[in-house]
């Protein structure tokens, strides 16, 4: 199929997405998002989102097809996020898509998510070029991958303990600000100076890069502001919000942008794909822009409303897959809530 019309279902974690593409062009992305539930436990429980992933899936579909002004007759084929995520919610999403595709007699295609993060870029900027690196941060996943042909991924790096949006809750739940924490730092970082404190940079010294040149690590950071935190509040000094934020923020973006571009050097790759709920961050694009533009490297970011989960992003991997004629998923596919990045299709 030239231009298949591809649903989309995305439910890795607190997000119902549903999205129609066809081609290169989005019709329409529908989200219901749980994370108001989750708030008040200050991170995501897993069965809650289950059960709202239950709740919405009919009505999220329904709405799509109603905004798209596109009968379910007319689906080509059904992508769904097969991982990584949570169990429970891949698992409720895994299943709505199997009965669309068992009643509908249409192919089935489990994707990774990870993946669509980057891939949901062509909806905005057009296909890929032949190679391109990406860099996809969110709250579960800091990658580095270099993406050839849209679905041939190799992994160059990955986060140690804590991701980059991960990193950002747990600083934002130590400053005292709600979750999730990371845009409530990025507003604060805003105000503050991102030069008061030097903060460390993980994996960045010289006996680090051999083997973890493209790895990232954000744990010690983290336990560098908890430090300082206490060691201002111990001495009965105030401590400013603002410059902690944006030191903070800045001391991430430096380390993944710096990490970046040496990869794209190392590999000849011109083309650079930030994505993620992280990419999100303004510190990072604004720093990304600069150092591309500094290395003549393309930056694409899509825009913010892909930045978050979202169908769109599993149903433009679903269309990428399909043109390419790769054979869909079987009826039992499982879900693997720690699907190797390499791997684009179940």
């Amino acid at each position: 199929m030239a231009d298949p019309l591809v649903l989309g279902i995305e439910t890795s974690c607190d997000e119902t997405g549903v999205a129609l593409v066809r081609g290169y062009d989005l019709l329409v992305d529908a989200v219901a998002s749980s994370v108001d539930e989750h708030a008040r436990f200050g991170g995501i429980i897993p069965e809650i989102a289950s059960r709202a992933h239950l709740e919405a899936m009919v009505p999220t579909i329904e709405r799509a097809l109603a905004t798209a002004d596109v009968s379910l007759g007319a689906v080509d084929a059904v992508a769904v996020t097969a991982g990584p995520g949570l169990v429970g919610p891949l698992t409720v999403g895994a299943a709505a898509a199997k009965a669309l595709a068992l009643a509908l007699d249409k192919p089935l295609y489990g994707v990774n998510h990870v993946i669509g993060h980057a891939v949901v870029d062509e909806l905005v900027d057009g296909a890929f070029p032949e190679r391109v690196m990406a860099l996809v941060v969110s709250g579960g996943h800091s990658s580095l991958l270099m993406i050839d042909d849209t679905v041939n991924v190799t992994e160059l790096g990955s986060t140690l303990d804590d991701a980059a949006g991960e990193a950002f809750d747990k600083v934002g739940r130590l400053l005292g600000l709600p979750y999730p924490g990371g845009p409530h730092i990025d507003r604060l970082a805003r105000e503050g100076n991102p030069t008061a404190i030097r903060f460390p940079r993980g994996l960045t010294a010289a006996k680090d890069q051999a083997a973890h040149a493209a790895d990232f690590s954000f744990s010690g950071l983290k336990t560098a502001v908890a430090r300082w935190v206490e060691a201002r509040q111990d001495a009965g000094e105030e401590v400013p919000l603002p410059d902690v934020a944006a030191s903070f923020a800045e001391a991430v973006a430096d380390v993944l942008t710096a990490k970046t571009i040496a990869a794209c050097r190392a590999h000849g790759v011109g083309t650079l794909v930030v994505g993620g709920g992280f990419s999100a961050n303004s510190q990072l694009r604004d720093m990304a822009a600069k150092r591309c533009a500094e290395a003549g490297i393309t930056l694409r970011i899509p825009p913010i409303r892909y930045c978050t989960d979202n169908g769109a992003m599993i149903a433009a991997l679903g269309s990428a897959v399909v043109r390419r004629g790769l054979p869909p998923s079987s009826l039992d596919l499982p879900v693997d809530s720690s699907m190797p990045l390499t791997q684009v299709l179940v």
